[in-house]
């Protein structure tokens, strides 16, 4: 039989398609091989870069991406990263979300022993550019107000932007969202505190 005549042949066309269907995932298989070490060093750069940008200098003297904890939250897990000096847990380092005006905005926040927040970065949200979007540092000192505070400071019926007579300024036409990572910012406090034991192990 030639060629030819078997191209003619009713089973040519899914034996060629089976051939390039194999050729081309082995080629994927072999690219995410290759590919997936470098992504997950990259991966694990932008967490630890962004851990570090709430945790101060010199706090921990362990790899904090490398000592957690799982804890629930309701129905979601949230990953506790543990900052120790000496052994000793220093900080809890973990993420947060509440809805603000155009979806979820996800929280970082670093926690101290004490249940004093450290520092609070806001990683990830859909606000409305040039309003919503001051809860980001590199646009507005903002959130740098929530550092050194506690569920007793401010009292916790003073944990609200000013027009809901809290503390925490609001911005003009924006209220939903400095409101929403109030109440972030509060609810991660207040997980700290109900698991306090068992962050620190």
């Amino acid at each position: 039989m030639n060629f030819e005549s078997f191209r003619e042949k009713i089973a040519y066309q899914p034996i060629l398609l089976g051939v390039f269907a194999l050729l081309a995932s082995g080629a994927l298989a072999w690219a995410s091989s290759a590919t997936g070490d470098a992504i997950a060093a990259a991966e694990a750069k932008d967490l630890r870069d962004s851990l570090a940008e709430v945790l101060p200098q010199g706090m921990a003297d362990n790899d904090f991406l490398k000592d957690t904890v799982d804890l629930k939250k309701g129905e979601k897990t949230i990953t506790i990263y543990r900052a120790r000096k000496d052994g000793v847990v220093k900080a809890a380092l973990f993420k947060v979300a509440e809805r603000g005006y155009a979806g979820d905005i996800q929280v970082l926040m670093a926690v101290d022993s004490e249940g004093k927040t450290l520092g609070v970065r806001v990683l990830k949200h859909a606000e409305t550019p040039g309003l919503g979007d001051k809860i980001e540092v590199k646009k507005d000192k903002w959130i740098k107000d929530f550092d050194g505070k506690s569920l007793g400071d401010p009292a916790p019926e003073k944990w609200g932007v000013k027009k809901d007579s809290g503390v925490f300024d609001q911005f003009a036409g924006a209220t939903i969202t400095p409101r929403a990572v109030v109440k972030a910012v509060k609810g991660g406090l207040e997980f700290f505190a109900a698991h306090k034991a068992e962050i620190s192990g």
